[in-house]
């Protein structure tokens, strides 16, 4: 935790003005967090994660990070339902096909990290919805012992917005603090889709590595698109 602003500016010799505005700026580059109540502390180093990198999150953390040995994962649900037309657009299936949307918390030292929404065919996985109890690990490692479904093609929209509230709160985020949002969708060697994603990262605890190109040819133009699935209770 820093210093009270007050002793800051005694500290530094500069006004409360100046202490403020040099803590603001720290604040947006990610240097500094304030919590209410509490004070201002030093803010861990941001990751280093490659979005472009086929494979689950773990092996797009970068290289060498010790970060991906403490990446934990909470499963939140494991729902069967309806897929929204946007959706089925991009996975190339029926309106009348059911899907199975997977909702995921990644914590790195045991603090909320990453919010993970997969929405993968039933088609593709049947017995999806028996495996709870081995999604806590790689999901596409899962998909491809049992389904042979090999994440070889994705393609992904990367935009910053605030999340909702039950998003915030499940991130820990305060009021009015952004999050990076990555909608995209994975295909294996036969461009066969077999799993739309979205990934929530607080935008100032990421950095972002982006390599290569390729030509776009699964997801839609963003804009407002429906990414739901209408669960069964």
């Amino acid at each position: 935790m820093l210093p009270s602003y007050t002793e800051l500016a005694d500290q530094a010799g500069v006004s409360l003005i100046t202490v403020r505005r040099a803590l603001d700026e720290l604040e947006r580059v990610g240097r500094v967090r304030r919590h209410q109540g509490l004070g201002t502390f030093v803010a861990r180093p941001r990751i280093v994660t490659e979005p472009t990198r086929a494979g689950s999150l773990l092996a797009t953390l970068a290289a060498g990070d010790e970060s991906a040995a403490r990446l934990e994962t909470k499963v939140l649900s494991l729902n069967e339902g309806q897929p929204s037309a946007d959706l089925c657009q991009a996975l190339r299936i029926s309106a009348d096909s059911p899907v199975w949307r997977l909702r995921r918390l990644r914590l790195l030292d045991g603090q909320p990290t990453v919010l993970e929404t997969s929405v993968i065919p039933v088609a593709l996985a049947p017995e999806l919805g028996a495996m709870a109890g081995r999604l806590n690990g790689s999901l596409y490692d899962l998909l491809a012992a049992e389904y042979g479904l090999v994440d070889s093609y994705e393609e992904q929209y990367l935009e910053v917005l605030l999340p909702t509230q039950a998003e915030a709160r499940l991130l820990g985020l305060r009021a009015r603090a952004e999050v990076v949002r990555i909608r995209g969708v994975s295909a294996d060697g036969t461009g066969l889709p077999f799993d739309c994603f979205e990934q929530l990262y607080p935008a100032n605890q990421f950095v972002f590595a982006f390599s290569g190109s390729a030509t776009r040819q699964l997801l839609p133009a963003p804009g407002n698109r429906d990414w739901e699935v209408r669960c069964q209770d």
